[in-house]
């Protein structure tokens, strides 16, 4: 207290000084409309300056729980897209049962490791089976085809990346519905090979590649990659076609995970065929 008041004593000149100028520039702009406007038009673009600083590093701050409730809604409008559906009823007879029943469920999951330099990369998920997770579920990010599970804990899945050389999926040209078999050589991770394609078929440079309807894995029409090159099989009866995959593998980092709710049903019954 008696250093305050020895510092007062010292500097009370230029401390009344700097009072006198604070009340003669309050007078100024209470009392002069041009003034007025000056100050608050500063004062509100040097505020403005301030808040949108404090918002920025905020939104910055947010960035994780922001991608996060993102991947949520994302995976809710997943699971609201008709593909997801099937029709129950025939065209002459009507229950009171829903005329869809579900047939495929979204679980959003993050990637929280993953390979690409390997010939048989793994990606690992923050969600296992107490989230719903299962073995043999299909991935997929919002450019198209991931993986499909391989193995699970109660927090945490393993998935068998779409570059790995042991995964081959059952997948179409979009166009004409000729259907093939793609699979990763091992070479460049944005590429991979559809084979099993006859040569008569009609496929050009561009032609977009998805999951067929043969796929136990993975609902028809996702998106996989675009044709990039042609090449004729040493058989002479098949094509082989290098796919540009539409994932770009290195980057990613928010998944759904695919549950068939009518798989077991469909198995079960091939089963009975092979008898």
């Amino acid at each position: 207290m008696k250093n305050l008041l020895q510092l007062i004593v010292r500097f009370h000149f230029t401390i009344l000084f700097l009072i006198i100028e604070l009340v003669c520039f309050l007078l100024i702009v209470n009392n002069n409309n041009y003034h007025k406007t000056i100050f608050l038009n500063s004062n509100n673009a040097l505020s403005g300056g301030i808040y949108n600083k404090v918002t920025s590093f905020s939104d910055y701050i947010r960035l994780t729980e922001i991608n996060d409730q993102l991947s949520k809604e994302n995976t809710q409008l997943h699971n609201l897209l008709s593909e997801n559906y099937k029709l129950t009823a025939d065209s002459f007879f009507f229950f009171e049962d829903s005329l869809f029943k579900q047939q495929y469920v979204y679980r959003s999951a993050k990637v929280i490791n993953n390979s690409i330099n390997k010939q048989r990369n793994y990606i690992t998920l923050n969600k296992g089976r107490k989230h719903g997770i299962k073995p043999e579920m299909g991935v997929i990010a919002n450019n198209g085809v991931v993986g499909i599970v391989k193995s699970v804990s109660d927090n945490y899945s393993t998935v068998l990346s779409l570059l790995n050389s042991r995964l081959k999926i059952s997948a179409k040209i979009k166009k004409n519905n000729h259907h093939g078999s793609l699979y990763w050589d091992g070479k460049d991770y944005r590429r991979a090979k559809l084979i099993e394609i006859p040569s008569h078929v009609n496929i050009n440079v561009g032609d977009t590649i998805t999951t067929s309807s043969f796929s136990s894995v993975f609902p028809e029409g996702i998106l996989i990659g675009t044709a990039d090159k042609i090449l004729p099989s040493s058989g002479g009866n098949f094509r082989e076609i290098i796919v540009l995959l539409s994932n770009d593998f290195n980057q990613l980092a928010y998944v759904d995970v695919i549950g068939d709710l009518l798989k077991n049903e469909r198995l079960e019954l091939e089963k009975e065929v092979e008898k």
